[in-house]
């Protein structure tokens, strides 16, 4: 983790050492797409030779299931005969999209990694997506290629469509592993500002946006991994020097579609030598405490609906978790309160719990909340990590002081190339000096970052980002709604769940269970609302005729 408090003597003189001249993170000014920023000297310059590299790590555990163990050796093995196999039996090619459709398996490990090697852009779609959000995928991202479990190959199915050639991770990749087996790895000409991978995140305009991040932007996040890892050894009295395989072996319990488990976890582990334990299936916490004991995990980085759930479980003493040392919460806020009931139940969390803040735009964490700072400052999401430049702003684009709420903007090697094929909204979120504006409302304090609004409208469910106006959209189709508006609620597991106030000539025949059914194919599950209030009052509006959300209950 990047140290966000003020540091002791000997770990100051430690960064100052790493990213000093000479330092194995040295920083230094540069170029990116125009605009001079820090970014680290010495660096890979494309995603394939780190997976060159790590074929070298042979026998060790990479991708580890309940079920199934790959080696290092045996990923770039598969890699190498995916890759050859999509370029010569499929025709793809450097810019070509693959899109992976499935939930998390070694396999999405593997075709993420053969299309960095062909220079081709992976496509992650959500694996929760009702039938039209993956046709509306599919249109606006033009996969040559989609690799898919079978579960989701029957949506595929039924779409259609013409001239897409579908590849099962049950049935057609181990053929092609076999037909392939023995190739040799390709490696495209890549420049660091290429495309590599596309990643979902729900739009504000009642669409989901793909987020483009080039081999920059998920080298630097494998090189932020690499420093913190240094920093961590400085703790326990390692070398930060060191770059002898990790033996850490870390616990994968959001979906790869995700930057927390693709960016943040599987593509570093593979450049530190870790190991990715898979938990697969519904989140049943027995079943993922009983892995966790037998595969011995150190790391877990959670969604705070996992760490409630963990909570409502009460004694865990009976599982053994003695190799747990360090425990994340990620890709949702989490309250003051939850932190500090984590720390005095669970063992693994009284002197390990950090916190963080990011966002898909910007490929990894923008700050980091140590343990010292949840402590000292709770609500705290602590420092910019390194290389983050961060800056609160006002309606005009005026840098605030310290302590006056504004709005987030950062700018580093993290944040994306654009939006994709969306050319306003990036022009909306990205400043011609590539600072990017988070939508997110806080301020600064000391240094440290603390959030104090959402983006406009958001509903974070259970880690999973809901825009009202892409659910109101939806269900606006129905003949028997007049209007409608979404918001949050509370929730004491999911922290939020998606309410709506439908406004219906009929009550009576315009129902929960109709809109419910109504949705059920239209929507991914966890975007169908779960509290309804019909009436039939005109929703409450401004002068300008926008909804006036506050106003809403249910």
């Amino acid at each position: 983790m990047t140290a966000s408090t003020d540091p002791q003597a000997l770990v100051a003189s430690v960064v100052a050492k790493l990213t000093g001249p000479g330092g194995r993170f040295e920083m230094g000014l540069e170029d990116v797409l125009g605009v001079t920023m820090p970014v680290m000297i010495n660096r890979d310059r494309s995603l394939g030779a780190v997976l060159e590299a790590s074929v070298a790590l042979g026998d060790r555990d990479f991708l580890v299931t309940e079920s199934s163990r790959m080696s290092y050796a045996e990923h770039g093995d598969a890699v190498a005969a995916l890759a050859v196999a999509l370029r010569d039996r499929y025709g793809v090619a450097k810019g070509d999209r693959v899109a992976i459709l499935a939930a998390n398996t070694p396999e999405w490990v593997v075709a993420f990694w053969a299309c960095q090697v062909l220079g081709a852009i992976a496509v992650g779609f959500n694996a929760w997506w009702a039938p039209r959000e993956v046709e509306y995928a599919l249109d606006h991202t033009t996969p040559k290629v989609v690799i898919a479990d079978a579960k989701r190959a029957q949506i595929l199915d039924a779409l259609a469509v013409d001239g897409l050639t579908v590849l099962t991770m049950e049935n057609d990749l181990p053929q092609i592993f076999a037909d392939f087996a023995g190739a040799e790895l390709p490696q495209a000409e890549i420049d660091e500002d290429d495309p590599a991978v596309i990643l979902y995140t729900s739009g504000t305009s009642g669409r989901p946006k793909g987020a483009v991040h080039s081999h920059r932007n998920v080298l630097a996040t494998i090189d932020y991994h690499r420093f913190s890892d240094a920093l961590a050894a400085v703790f326990v009295g390692g070398d930060p020097n060191s770059t002898a395989p990790s033996d850490r072996r870390y616990l994968m319990t959001s979906p790869l579609f995700h930057i927390a488990s693709l960016h943040n976890l599987a593509i570093p582990r593979l450049a530190t030598g870790g190991a990715v334990i898979i938990y697969q299936g519904s989140f049943d916490v027995d079943r993922m405490l009983k892995l966790m004991e037998a595969e011995r995990v150190t790391n877990w980085a959670a969604v705070p609906t996992m760490a409630t759930r963990l909570l409502a479980e009460g004694d865990i003493s009976k599982y053994d978790l003695s190799a747990m040392s360090a425990f994340a919460l990620a890709s949702a806020p989490s309250g003051p309160a939850l932190q500090a009931k984590l720390r005095e139940l669970i063992p693994f969390a009284e002197h390990s719990l950090v916190d963080s803040y990011g966002q898909t735009e910007c490929s990894t964490a923008i700050s980091v909340a140590t343990p010292p700072d949840l402590a000292a400052f709770p609500g705290t999401l602590g420092r910019p990590v390194i290389g983050v430049q961060a800056e609160v702003r006002d309606e005009s684009g005026n840098v605030l002081e310290e302590g006056v709420e504004g709005e987030i903007c950062v700018r580093s090697p993290y944040v994306m190339l654009e939006y994709w094929r969306a050319p306003e909204a990036t022009a909306a979120a990205i400043t011609k000096d590539r600072w990017l504006r988070t939508g997110d409302y806080g301020l600064m304090e000391d240094g440290r970052i603390r959030l104090t609004g959402r983006r406009s409208d958001l509903i974070l469910r259970g880690g999973e980002n809901v825009y009202p106006m892409e659910v109101e959209q939806t269900i606006d189709e129905h003949p028997g709604v007049l209007e409608c508006a979404v918001i949050g609620v509370d929730h004491p597991d999911l922290g939020q769940e998606v309410a709506a106030v439908v406004v219906v000539d009929d009550p009576e025949q315009t129902t929960p269970a109709a809109l419910e059914g109504f949705l059920a194919d239209r929507l991914a599950y966890y975007k169908v609302p779960t509290k309804w209030r019909f009436t039939t009052d005109p929703l409450p509006r401004n002068a300008t005729g926008k909804t006036v959300r506050k106003n809403l209950s249910i």
